[in-house]
């Protein structure tokens, strides 16, 4: 069943489409039966990602530390030929041979740029979906679906033929896309900057526009203040660093990646004058915080994959929606103990086999504490009698 609700007075407002679904509870019963095997699969994924993730932040962690120890800090005025494949730390000034251009659009950034972005953003139709479901006496479940349609600015072209309504909410496609120019005879003193090595610094700079909007971009279209379907506003952004700092093997005139003994390959490329202790000090911040997401990605996998095969329990408990609500927050308490016991203990294991030293020494403390506390208990004295009561006969 559906139904289409007119548009408002809102010129942006395309209406919405309202849609509502039935499911019995013998083809919930069925999906959640057959929804067992995505949790039986789900679990060894998280655990191998639990696993892995550990190895790789031991392996990144290690690499950075043995290229720390052996970086050499070097001018740019002068290539030796004996540092030849060494690990090498460059910081200096930038230059530039050919600024780039956006010569499609007629945008010619100032001289010394290295990066310049253009960024297109498109008004066009999106779909907002929002759905509610409620459980009836029985099992069955009714859910309604209401997709509303905006207009709205947005990055790249939405693909309204993906839509529930699509009549009436093409999108067209834009004249111009976004789109990264990069300088070229890029040079760090004697040594040259490859253009893939370039595109890692970002490109932050609003470059304002001669004869542009206030925003300092263009807008194509007729007027701002009203837009219509297809109009597009643009902008700028250009990295104009005054000098880079490079870490990485030095390979002829140019760098490359220093394949370390631990099994990473190190390459490090930031705007402006930066030691090597900071820069390698940043790598290995930035690893602890991708080793954090990973981690609690792989615990959410977990934990989605146990709440996945207790479902069962909670559709059968459904018939009487009361009960099922109550199971359902049993089985998703008990899928986040199991959680709490196997993510940990995994981890666990994972230091065990990649960091042998610290993880028996983990596990000592945590036995020692665990014998501490149950010895403690055991000294402790026997409560005396309480005053006032009758002696035994």
């Amino acid at each position: 069943m559906s139904g289409w609700n007119d548009p408002g007075p809102d010129g942006d407002t395309g209406g919405s489409f309202t849609e509502t679904t039935q499911q019995s509870w013998f083809q919930r019963l069925g999906s959640a039966l057959t929804g067992i095997l995505i949790g039986l699969i789900l679990l060894p994924v998280s655990g191998f990602l639990l696993f892995w993730n550990e190895g790789r932040a031991v392996q990144t962690a290690r690499s950075l530390s043995e290229g720390a120890g052996l970086i050499q800090s070097i001018t740019p005025e002068r290539i030796d030929a004996a540092l030849e494949g060494r690990l090498v730390h460059v910081a200096g000034d930038v230059r530039v041979s050919r600024t780039p251009r956006d010569t499609e659009l007629e945008v010619v950034p100032p001289d010394g740029t290295l990066r310049l972005i253009r960024k297109v953003e498109m008004y066009q139709w999106q779909e907002q979906t929002s759905s509610e479901t409620r459980t009836r006496l029985g099992g069955g479940q009714e859910t309604v679906t209401t997709y509303n349609y905006r207009r709205v600015w947005q990055e790249g072209r939405i693909d309204s033929s993906r839509f529930r309504q699509p009549e009436g909410h093409q999108n067209p496609q834009p004249r111009h896309a976004s789109r990264a120019f990069e300088a070229e005879g890029v040079t760090l003193g004697r040594f040259r900057i490859a253009a893939s090595q370039a595109q890692a610094i970002p490109a932050t700079e609003a470059l304002p526009i001669p004869g542009g909007n206030p925003e300092g971009g263009r807008y194509l279209g007729q007027n701002p203040e009203t837009p219509r379907l297809g109009d597009l506003r643009i902008t700028w952004h250009v990295a104009r660093p005054e000098a880079l700092s490079v870490i990485g093997a030095q390979m002829g005139e140019g760098f490359g990646p220093y394949a370390t003994r631990a099994g990473d390959r190190l390459f490090m490329i930031q705007p402006g004058r930066v030691p090597a202790a900071a820069m390698f000090q940043q790598a290995q911040d930035d690893n602890a915080v991708l080793t954090w997401i990973l981690r609690l990605v792989g615990v959410v996998v977990m934990f989605l994959g146990w709440l996945i095969i207790f479902n069962p329990l909670k559709v059968l408990a459904d018939v009487v929606p009361f009960i099922g609500s109550i199971v359902g927050f049993g089985t998703g308490l008990l899928a986040g103990v199991l959680t709490l016991i196997f993510a940990p203990a995994t981890i666990a294991i994972a230091w065990l086999f990649y960091r042998p030293l610290v993880g028996i020494a983990i596990l000592a403390v945590g036995v020692g504490l665990a014998f501490a506390l149950s010895r403690l208990r055991r000294a402790r004295p026997a409560p005396s009698p309480t005053t006032g009561q009758g002696k035994p006969a």
